[in-house]
């Protein structure tokens, strides 16, 4: 089974393609803390855009899940930076 991964809203070509490989995708709104928090634990990695200080806006939240700043790559790079990580 492959890993259930979170991507941010606006990252549909790599919600797709990563579905489209047979991860079990699902688009979060990376903006609501609450949604995040009782999220965080439910999933393997997480697609985001621009990382600021924090990660994913919340500097109280820790996780073993894998974080990929997807600016700037194609779904292509993100879909092998997430099989590499998780091998």
């Amino acid at each position: 089974m492959k890993p259930r991964i979170a991507v941010e809203e606006n990252l549909t070509p790599i919600e797709e393609f990563l579905s489209e490989k047979g991860y079990e995708v699902e688009n979060i709104d990376l903006t609501d803390a609450e949604e995040i928090s009782n999220l965080i634990d439910e999933f393997d990695a997480f697609v985001v855009t621009g990382l600021d200080s924090n990660m994913l806006g919340i500097d109280n939240i820790e996780t073993d899940a894998i974080i990929i700043d997807a600016a700037g790559m194609t779904p292509e790079q993100v879909y092998d930076e997430l099989e590499a990580r998780l091998e």
